[in-house]
């Protein structure tokens, strides 16, 4: 046998050996396990094949997982009709009915909600009901008949994002009030103002709320109405601000005011 070819042999062993265990091509490729060369031949033991880019990408995604804010969380656990109603007529997605099992989640920032509503609907049954964009808050609603199956998908992003329920951020109440015996002017105003609930009538008595952050709104809503025959107006869950108009006779509002701030002192204790 030709010595050169011997040496170019002896030369390809050793280089193999080096390699054991650890391989890289020039496409950046790297291929990575606990057995030699010879030992995979013979066991088939199976190896982690992943590119740098790859990586790198998945550890980027990750980190802005981690980084979205949970603003609000609210469960509710059986939506009441006017409530029901009232979110159907702002629902670019499934109607909501009432009864349904209702989650609110708003994050920061705002383009962070596509991957908060990917990871929702992955994860169990919840339709999608609604979903606002904006710069800085990102807002989605799910429902399902089911309490669990909302209940799951809420979980399921509170753990991908890193957060929890106690987390979330506190309601502030910006502005609280109840008038009673509206005029006929305001309530006309109000009524052309708020084309989606029913309407205020002249002589009724008015509660008025403004939260921070908005959908905190929504729970008192949906308890006042549990504890009142009140008239749901207008809910606004989007924005800097919830902004929660509810009218009826004097005494039914009053009771329908206490279930809201004790919806909302609820939320932060």
């Amino acid at each position: 046998m030709d010595s050169r070819f011997s040496r170019s042999l002896s030369s390809d062993d050793r280089a193999i050996s080096r390699r054991r265990g650890s391989v890289r091509g020039g496409g950046g490729t790297e291929i990575t396990g606990s057995a030699g060369i010879g030992d995979r031949d013979r066991d088939g033991a199976s190896c982690v094949i992943t590119t740098d880019s790859e990586g790198r990408r998945i550890a980027r995604q990750s980190s802005h997982v981690q980084s979205i804010e949970l603003r609000t969380y609210v469960f509710l656990d059986s939506l009441q009709p006017q409530l029901a109603a009232y979110m159907g007529t702002v629902s670019q997605g499934f109607l909501p009915i009432p009864g349904d099992a209702c989650l609110w989640l708003e994050v920061s920032p705002g383009m962070a909600v596509h991957r908060v509503t990917d990871i929702a609907l992955k994860a169990s049954t919840v339709r999608l009901g609604q979903m606002v964009v904006e710069r800085a808050f990102g807002s989605i609603a799910m429902y399902h008949r089911d309490q669990s199956n909302v209940l799951h998908s809420g979980e399921v992003v509170l753990e991908a994002i890193g957060s929890s329920i106690d987390r979330r951020s506190r309601c502030e109440v910006t502005w609280t009030e109840i008038i009673r015996a509206i005029t006929p002017d305001h309530a006309v105003l109000i009524n052309r103002l708020n084309r989606r609930g029913s309407m205020i009538q002249a002589g009724m008595s008015m509660f008025i709320l403004e939260t921070e952050p908005a959908g905190y709104v929504l729970m008192a809503a949906n308890e006042a109405e549990k504890a009142s025959n009140i008239t749901v107006v207008d809910v606004k869950a989007v924005g800097a601000f919830g902004r929660l108009t509810l009218a009826g006779k004097e005494g039914d509002v009053e009771e329908a005011a206490s279930a809201a701030m004790r919806a909302v002192a609820h939320i932060n204790g």
